[in-house]
């Protein structure tokens, strides 16, 4: 299993689950959140994929934060 922390100054909320939503087909994705993070753990088949998949994730998350600042 791996984390992701998302710090909620640097990632918006809807960003990281639209991130989550496209990629939920690739492993198994849990979220919660725990003071200012949103907490990603994912499962997938080997760790490999794991790594893949949150690399993946996070800068998908990242890209649609930040498209979506630069737009207001």
């Amino acid at each position: 299993m791996r984390e992701l922390r998302f710090h909620r100054d640097v990632y918006a909320g809807e960003q990281v689950d639209a991130a989550l939503k496209l990629y939920e087909r690739f492993g198994t994705l849990s979220t919660t959140e725990e003071g200012e993070h949103f907490v990603v753990r994912i499962e997938s088949k080997n760790a490999a994929r794991e790594r893949r998949l949150a690399g993946e994730l996070a800068n998908y998350a990242l890209g649609l934060t930040i498209r979506t600042r630069g737009a207001s």
